[in-house]
């Protein structure tokens, strides 16, 4: 884990229809509007991820800055839901060993292009969306 000055920034593939399916996902359930997002394509998010050593060309990986500090894989993907209302639950995952948990990860993350879908470009937020979108 490494800090980064901004915070409640998710990084994601905006050209994986999974990933913007997920960011789609929480920005319906975070009332407050307390995370923000960058597609790693986007000049932000390029230079977000060669921050942390995340290949923008070949992303095996999404990130969440929280608290001033970066989570990866599986870490990320709880760090986010526990923090959305009705998610806290899913804090009790973190209890799952890592190893096994990003071994999920990576299996969905490996093949998520041929299960479901790449855009040929990232996709648009709608209006209300773009607002919590940093290029």
């Amino acid at each position: 884990m490494r800090a980064w000055p901004d915070d409640d920034v998710i990084l994601y593939d905006g050209v994986c229809v999974f990933c913007s399916r997920w960011i789609r996902f929480i920005a319906a359930r975070d009332p407050d509007k307390r995370f923000r997002f960058t597609a790693i394509q986007s000049a932000y998010g390029t230079r977000l991820a060669q921050a942390f050593g995340i290949d923008p060309a070949d992303p095996d990986t999404n990130a969440v800055i929280r608290g001033g500090v970066a989570y990866f894989k599986s870490d990320a993907a709880l760090t986010v839901l526990s923090n959305l209302p009705g998610w806290r639950w899913t804090r009790v995952l973190l209890a799952v060993p890592k190893p096994l948990r990003n071994t999920v990860y990576n299996l969905v993350a490996k093949n998520r292009y041929r299960i479901f879908g790449k855009y040929d470009a990232c996709f648009v937020p709608d209006a209300d969306m773009r607002a919590r979108v940093i290029e």
